[in-house]
């Protein structure tokens, strides 16, 4: 602990007003401090792991932190704003700043250092001593135990807690936990204190298993078993869920239990009380992918409805994807060999020629064919499995067919995954006895909800969503002038404002949509999207090359990746810049790309393939042009990048990474 922290890194009068001006100026510290290797990498992560969660807490306390390649040891930087600055809590801006830096492979001795940092910021009293401070030296010795705050000894949670829990004779009402948050470092450890005390409070036994990035110990299973109730407060997916199955659960995010630890304790205890059992997976711990919620990981019943919306939606079209790049590019390939017309072929299982071109594009299209055909009920059964779980796989998936069979299409999909979820989740709360809880994932609630769910599909929405989207495909085909270029301004809008996030797989969900039964019109609106797609990356490449001197070492390194995955349609290729500098990053290449949507939209371009990049530039119509737009919104995001970066730098970094770093821990680099 002696080493985490010194009076250097120690700024009681921290004057940044973002939370990226003050990462920036407590960074710099532990630059010059020689404990911060690369600072704009440092900060990189530092920006994605704050556009994981906010982490900003209630009490005025703002804990920006992350595991880094660029941190040479475990390190903490501290900083007192006068002004308060807002890093997304609920009850207004941070006055109290603590930037935590691990390493990446930090081990359980460092983990166990900062964890307790961030146990202690849960008593009153510490927290205010650093309010009062007026030393950094005596402020630093504070934060590393060496210095006690006033009454520390008999005013933290834990003390105060256990003086006002009563003594009873009885055994008292059992909780068991599970914390965690994306990195295992802060929140983790803050929401297992406010569990404990609450506990304690509340005359509750509370027992919490963390589980860190770098590994957790499980609970004792005889310590489960005793228990009345399961809270798990979590933003990445509870490992073994399995074991706590049979159990009332309070499923919601990290925060959660760090702000209102007695509220889900009330509610674990009502839960227990009314016999509610949650259905628990039998094993694993599923996909993360599309299970972390903006404020709450997969424990979305806290979160916002959009915010849980967004969750499901985008935890199908995750699972989605793979089968549309496989499916898609197996068609482009038949394309390309056999020309358009092959998509009429007999059946090869009934005529195949092994010498014949045309069968092997005939067995390529139909194999193709046969992987876009579980697009719509992937995407409607894995929305359901992101809302309720395992069970609602099966009644997700039984849906999506009959979203196919009524001709639903794609919008049919997405509304079968949502009631199958919302059934699904009804069922569940049902009070069963404890004998027919073993067989109710596995027989009972895909049987109930599968019936529903075909009813519901069959009868009442299936033939309105079909007549939707026949109207919607319509409107594409006669989409011309100024209408389609609309449409590919927004679209290009879409595709880079958040390189792979929600937006953005919502722009390019809707145009595989289109695919699946092509027209003039969706075949546009593919070519749009995935042009559009290429520029961020492309963009950033282009301005790493003609403007060294603007980004560090680690950006011009990525910059020379990010050719290969623009060209590829990887938009992700462009995220390390725009976690770095997202205020000129973001809107420049928002800006190129809604250049290319409505240039391609303007040339018609049609594209057949969902992806591939310049590799299925054959089977794009108007090639030339359609190059050309991409082209054209690459130099405008470029040109932008380039200005707004040379625009706010006092002076120009180095071309030696040595040389930058000196430099900006000489004169400092405006944000």
């Amino acid at each position: 602990m002696s080493e985490l922290i010194t009076a250097e890194l120690v700024d009681l009068d921290l004057s940044a007003t973002t939370k990226d001006a003050a990462a920036r100026s407590l960074a710099e510290r532990m630059v010059g401090a020689q404990r911060v290797t690369d600072l704009d990498g440092f900060l990189a992560d530092v920006a994605a792991r704050e556009a994981q969660m906010p982490t900003g807490l209630d009490g005025g306390i703002g804990i920006p932190h992350c595991r880094s390649e660029h941190v040479s040891a475990p390190t903490l930087a501290f900083g007192r704003s006068a002004r308060g600055i807002d890093f997304g809590a609920a009850d207004g801006p941070a006055d109290l700043i603590f930037l935590i830096a691990a390493p990446a492979g930090a081990d359980d001795d460092h983990l166990t250092i900062l964890s307790g940092l961030a146990r202690r910021l849960m008593d009153p009293e510490f927290t205010a001593a650093l309010r009062a401070g007026d030393d950094p030296a005596a402020v630093a010795a504070l934060i590393r135990g060496e210095q006690p705050a006033p009454e520390a000894e008999a005013t933290t949670p834990i003390a105060a807690a256990e003086e006002a829990a009563p003594a009873e004779d009885d055994a008292p009402f059992r909780i068991v936990a599970v914390t965690s948050c994306p990195t295992g470092i802060a929140h983790t450890y803050m929401a297992a204190e406010s569990l404990t005390a609450a506990g304690l409070a509340e005359g509750v036994e509370v027992t919490v298993e963390t589980q860190g990035s770098a590994g957790f110990s499980k609970l004792d299973p005889a310590v489960i078993a005793a228990a009345d109730a399961v809270i798990w407060a979590h933003d990445v997916e509870v490992r073994e869920k399995a074991r706590f199955r049979g159990k009332p659960l309070v499923d919601v995010g990290v925060k959660a239990g760090i702000n209102r630890p007695a509220e889900l304790i009330a509610e674990a205890r009502r839960k227990a009380e009314r016999g509610e059992i949650a259905a628990v997976p039998q094993g694993g711990d599923g996909p993360a992918d599309g299970a972390d919620g903006a404020d709450g990981g997969s424990g979305a019943d806290s979160a916002h409805f959009g915010v849980r919306l967004r969750t499901y939606l985008m935890s199908g079209v995750s699972y989605m994807v793979p089968f549309v790049a496989a499916g898609g590019l197996l068609i482009a390939l038949s394309f390309a060999i056999g020309g358009y017309e092959i998509a009429d072929a007999k059946s090869v299982a009934d005529h195949f020629v092994w010498g014949q071109a045309d069968s092997w594009a005939a067995l390529l299209n139909q194999i193709g064919s046969a992987a876009f055909g579980f697009l719509v009920p992937v995407l409607a059964g894995y929305i359901a499995y992101g809302m309720a779980d395992r069970p609602a796989l099966v009644p997700g998936f039984v849906g999506g067919a009959i979203a196919l069979t009524v001709d639903a299409g794609f919008l049919g999909g997405l509304v079968a995954g949502l009631l199958a979820g919302a059934v699904v989740m009804a069922i569940q709360r049902v009070p069963v006895h404890a004998t027919l809880r073993g067989i109710m994932p596995v027989l009972v609630i895909p049987l109930i909800a599968s019936a529903v769910v075909g009813f519901l599909m069959f009868i009442v929405v299936g033939k309105p969503i079909a007549a939707l989207q026949s109207a919607l495909t319509d409107w594409l085909n006669g989409l011309s002038g100024s209408n389609a270029v609309i449409l590919g301004v927004v679209l290009g809008l879409m595709m880079c404002f958040d390189m792979g996030g929600p937006l953005n797989k919502v722009a390019y969900a809707f145009a595989v949509g289109g695919l699946a039964d092509p027209t003039d019109g969706s075949l546009k609106v593919m070519a749009a999207v995935m042009a559009a797609g290429m520029v961020p990356p492309l963009a950033m490449a282009l301005a790493t090359t003609v403007r060294k001197k603007l980004f560090t070492k680690t950006e011009r390194e990525n910059g020379r990746a990010a050719w290969v995955l623009g060209a590829s349609f990887i938009t992700e290729g462009a995220i390390p810049f725009a976690a770095a500098d997202p205020l000129r990053v973001i809107p420049s290449v928002m800006a190129g790309g809604a250049v290319t949507g409505a240039l391609s939209m303007a040339f018609g371009c049609t594209l057949r393939a969902p992806h591939g990049g310049i590799f299925v530039v054959p089977l794009i119509g108007e090639p030339f042009l359609y190059l050309l737009a991409i082209a054209a919104g690459t130099l405008v995001a470029t040109a932008l990048v380039v200005l707004l970066k040379g625009a706010r730098r006092t002076v120009p970094v180095p071309a030696d990474e040595a040389e930058a770093t000196a430099a900006d821990a000489r004169v400092g680099v405006t944000a």
